[in-house]
């Protein structure tokens, strides 16, 4: 039995802080680690040395700074990683391995909002087809993460709130997918996981306090702060779509009237092109035809970028983020939407906020949410069940009695 304050639980917990940053990052070179962790450069190369030996990460030469150096990163048989992404209108999944690689990627239509046991079924479907195509055993899953376009009540699991998802009322959407897949399911709204994806994979890189604007048939934030994702002890923070701009606006289907949703989503905004650009009008088509002249789509995409910065000024005035991610389709219109968010940053934010503010577009476009949810497992997982479950092949990692 380890004695707390021993060599060896102290060596113990050296091995997971080791594991846990390059699980975190994808790879790391050893000096990078050492800087992650506090530990001694020398430290770092024993443990390194020993990860290796036992089959949990693997070492390839690289470079830095013009440097020879060595890359580390987390073996490719140390497990498989499900992302799952639940939009409106469609069903992305994406497998990955623990070094920060997808493996398979496949998204289909899918509408969402009718019923959540279908939407449940295409996703078994689909993850098992997507498995199956690795060519890698069900039995190397070590969890799924799961996006639902709606926020989720951390008390019970469920959505909290059943305007925007009416099919899935009274769903733990968690504890459905672990009962069909047999493995755990971490889950999360769209929004958290955009920014959780664009922080790891993306515009966020390097970035501790963010705020990624996810516009689509909502509109919703998930707020990074130090770091990490803040949902507040509801689950609900982030629902920028709801602030109010105005009170005598359009109802919103939260109850209220003028919510920034009403101004800026999909089911708001296309309406106003219809009439002239046919029924069958898309956000994605409307950001096309704007960036190709027509008068109409841009002036509708600059009054949504406005009404999008009054609420950023909002944000930038209680938390103070240094960069603001658009995603979505609407992040594809570049300059013609950013532009009028900074104007109105500018106008309506306290000049300090503002001034030390980045708002820039998404980098991993409609991916952002799945490859979030890959990042959402890759943060929950355990660092022990991969010291634990070192391949055979090299031997299980073993706790010397020196450090």
């Amino acid at each position: 039995m380890e004695t707390p304050g021993s060599q060896t639980s102290l060596h113990r917990a050296n091995l997971e802080r080791v594991v846990r940053a390059v699980r975190m990052a994808g790879s790391l070179t050893q000096a990078e680690i050492a800087r992650a962790t506090g530990l001694s450069a020398a430290t770092v190369s024993n443990i390194v040395r020993e990860l290796k030996d036992g089959g949990t990460v693997e070492v390839t030469p690289t470079s830095a700074g013009g440097r020879r150096a060595r890359s580390v990163s987390l073996s490719g048989d140390a497990g498989i990683v499900i992302g799952v992404d639940f939009g409106h209108t469609h069903l992305r999944v994406a497998v990955g391995n623990l070094a920060h690689q997808v493996l398979a990627e496949e998204s289909e239509p899918l509408d969402v909002d009718a019923s959540s046991a279908e939407g449940f079924d295409r996703a078994e479907q689909l993850v098992k087809r997507l498995i199956e195509t690795t060519g890698i055993g069900p039995g190397k899953v070590i969890g799924v993460g799961l996006g639902v376009p709606g926020p989720i009540d951390v008390s019970s699991g469920t959505l909290g709130s059943t305007s925007i998802l009416p099919g899935w009322t009274g769903i733990n959407p968690s504890r459905e997918l672990s009962a069909r897949l047999g493995v755990p399911v971490y889950v999360d709204n769209d929004a958290n996981l955009g920014a959780l994806g664009e922080l790891v994979w993306g515009a966020g890189r390097g970035v501790r306090d963010l705020a990624y604007i996810k516009v689509a048939s909502g509109v919703g934030a998930g707020l990074v702060i130090d770091g990490q994702i803040y949902r507040g002890p509801g689950g609900t923070a982030g629902e920028i779509g709801h602030i109010t701009l105005d009170e005598s606006g359009p109802v919103c289907r939260c109850g209220n009237r003028g919510c920034l949703e009403t101004f800026t989503a999909a089911r708001y905004v296309l309406p106003l092109l219809r009439p002239g650009h046919g029924p069958d009008l898309t956000m994605e088509r409307v950001v096309q035809l704007a960036r190709e002249g027509d008068p109409g789509c841009r002036r509708v995409v600059a009054d949504v970028g406005r009404h999008i910065g009054s609420g950023v000024a909002n944000l930038c005035n209680l938390l103070n983020p240094s960069r603001v991610v658009l995603g979505g389709d609407l992040a594809e219109a570049g300059e013609l939407v950013l532009a009028p968010i900074r104007e109105s940053v500018s106008r309506y934010a306290i000049p300090s906020a503002a001034r030390h503010l980045a708002v820039a577009p998404g980098a991993l476009g409609g991916r952002a949410e799945v490859l979030g949810a890959l990042a959402l497992v890759l943060s929950e997982m355990g660092d022990s069940t991969l010291l634990d479950n070192a391949s055979p092949a090299h031997g299980r990692v073993t706790t010397p009695a020196f450090i």
